[in-house]
């Protein structure tokens, strides 16, 4: 859209300035601003044309239409604009004021241009956007122009009087602001006392709750400690009955002994487990990185595992990845866990095999153990629940592999230690995929302060 032209008024007597003002306002009122925005527009005008006169000599201030702004144009023939750039950027006020007039009226307006050249004078184009939903067809600019032109001269005394209406104004809305700064203040205040009260009691919490872990640590090793007498003493005894050092045992006997001694395993396992995860939650767990290769890890779990992998179980495969650089971490964790997994795998893998692999990790700079077995698999609901202590899964051969429900659980804490994860994708009846990502080289976690 090209520029319709509202009105042009000349730049000649101190009485001009106050006429482009008035002017200004009253197009931008009859334009459908609302009288803040007015205001602005006239202030804008009556700095530049203030400049106009009095550092030019004069010149000429057109108002008109173009597109969906408002626009105010003044031109005149003086020196031109020394050092404009210093100017613009607020870093230039002359003894004299000028420069004043020109950051203000552009912070005032939404678009702001000034072309000007030593001794060829200087053009100001300034503009404001129409109020939302407000179009001036050429029509509308016509009959605009036609209002200002007929509008009656403003008279010196009355425009000052408006001027300090607008001044009024302009400090009852500044008041209004102050007194809602002091209240957002005010609230801001009380918040940030909430907050701090929150953090204080969260403080105190944390605290309570590393004590009661620390309790729970130190109640659990003196207990297992307690435990660990006893169970001992039966698995030594029932392993002297199964040896016949006393004499021979009837096969139902020989089978009340088995289960004797099944059973003080399992409890001295799951104290275990239990004292190791109640370490982990306490903070009391150090980690000892050393070099090593993920072959050294396999034959250390082999070892391990020897003994649940005689008679008749789902055969182990183990695989590497060529080239795989060698780990700095704790390998006797890294070996707890691995044993964790593959020995779940034992228990729930009927038929098939549960194949170990190390590759190289999703990742930059971790590795990834995988093991997967061809079991019964775990429902979706499960995949979750399986991390959490105590929780186990039902099935078929829950009764004959019974466990503690804290292998996963401590298995996934140690891996967390490490600086990795593990997780799980299974299929119920397809088998699962347990994997083990930790990093190569582990890393202590910074201190918190």
């Amino acid at each position: 859209m090209s520029e319709l032209p509202l009105l042009t008024l000349p730049l000649l007597r101190d009485e001009d300035v106050v006429i482009a003002r008035r002017r200004a306002r009253e197009a931008a009122e009859r334009a459908g601003f609302e009288r803040q925005d007015a205001t602005r527009i006239a202030t804008a005008v009556s700095e530049v044309a203030r400049n106009a006169h009095e550092y030019a000599g004069g010149g000429t201030v057109e108002l008109f239409v173009a597109d969906d702004s408002l626009g105010v144009r003044v031109a005149d023939q003086g020196p031109g604009i020394p050092r404009l750039d210093e100017v613009l950027g607020g870093r230039y006020i002359s003894s004299t004021g000028l420069g004043a007039g020109i950051t203000g009226a552009r912070r005032l307006m939404h678009a702001f241009r000034i072309d000007t050249a030593e001794g060829r004078g200087t053009t100001v184009v300034m503009s404001m956007k129409l109020p939302a939903g407000t179009r001036l067809a050429e029509a509308d600019a016509a009959r605009l122009a036609a209002e200002l032109a007929r509008a009656a001269p403003p008279e010196p005394v009355r425009e000052l009087h408006e001027q300090n209406r607008e001044v009024l104004r302009a400090l009852a809305t500044l008041e209004e602001r102050q007194d809602d700064l002091v209240r957002l203040n005010r609230e801001l205040e009380d918040t940030n006392r909430g907050v701090v009260a929150l953090y204080a009691e969260l403080d105190q919490r944390a605290e309570q709750l590393r004590q009661a872990n620390d309790l729970k640590a130190q109640f659990l090793s003196y207990m297992s400690h307690e435990f660990r007498t006893p169970l001992d003493s039966i698995l030594a005894l029932s392993g002297l009955l199964l040896d016949r050092t006393d004499g021979p045992l009837t096969p139902e006997q020989e089978t009340q002994v088995g289960f004797v001694r099944r059973s003080a395993r399992d409890l001295l396992d799951m104290v275990d487990d239990l004292l190791a995860a109640s370490r982990v939650d306490a903070g009391q767990v150090k980690v000892r990185p050393s070099r090593f290769a993920v072959e050294d890890v396999y034959n250390a779990v082999r070892a391990m595992l020897r003994p649940l992998t005689d008679g008749g179980a789902p055969p182990l495969v183990w695989e590497v990845e060529p080239g795989l650089p060698s780990l700095h971490t704790d390998e006797a964790k890294v070996a707890q866990i691995l044993r964790n997994l593959i020995s779940n795998a034992l228990k729930f893998t009927e038929r098939g095999e549960v194949r170990i692999s190390a590759a190289r990790g999703p990742g930059e700079g971790t590795v990834l153990f995988r093991v997967a077995d061809t079991g019964i698999g775990i429902a979706p609901e499960d995949r979750e629940r399986i991390f959490r202590d105590f929780a186990q899964v039902e099935s078929h051969l829950q009764r004959r592999v019974r466990g503690s429900g804290l292998g996963l659980p401590l298995s996934r804490k140690l891996a967390v230690l490490l600086g990795g994860d593990l997780h799980v994708e299974s299929t119920s009846g397809a088998g699962s995929v347990f994997s083990l990502v930790v990093p190569y080289t582990y890393t202590e976690p910074a201190a918190q302060g």
